[in-house]
């Protein structure tokens, strides 16, 4: 949700997916990709985000800190990136999602906008359940 730089968002893009191979997930077993090559991601959260209403958002813990955090400047593209993480739980039809406890109310975000599409257009996403770990 912040500018960052061509070249920086590159590199990081190349050292997440080095540090997802060092911590032994196996490409053989398992699909990695760039989830900015597959528009249907942002296709599906604009989408969802048409369902959401303003206030709803805005009542999330993690905007007000971080708007908090950019003198009360907070972007568009931060209030509304839980509507994107949704729509990367729902898009695969995704039934657990592991998350931590500062993500849970994001979990929910995505509990309640697939409840209002299937009441709306039908049963069409499974209700995602959070997978807590125990530490």
């Amino acid at each position: 949700t912040m500018p960052t730089e061509p070249a920086v968002l590159r590199q990081n893009i190349l050292d997440t997916t080095a540090a997802i191979l060092a911590c032994g997930i196996d490409p053989q077993k398992c699909f990695l990709f760039r989830q900015s090559l597959v528009p249907e991601h942002a296709e599906l959260a604009w989408i969802l985000g048409c369902l959401i209403n303003m206030p709803r958002l805005l009542r999330l813990p993690q905007w007000k800190m971080k708007r908090a955090s950019q003198n009360n400047e907070g972007t568009v593209g931060l209030l509304t990136y839980p509507v994107l993480q949704a729509a990367d739980i729902l898009l695969y039809k995704s039934t657990h999602v592991p998350v931590g406890e500062d993500q849970v109310l994001h979990l929910e975000l995505a509990q309640d906008i697939a409840q209002h599409f299937n009441k709306k257009y039908g049963e069409f996403f499974p209700m995602p359940k959070a997978i807590l770990s125990e530490l």
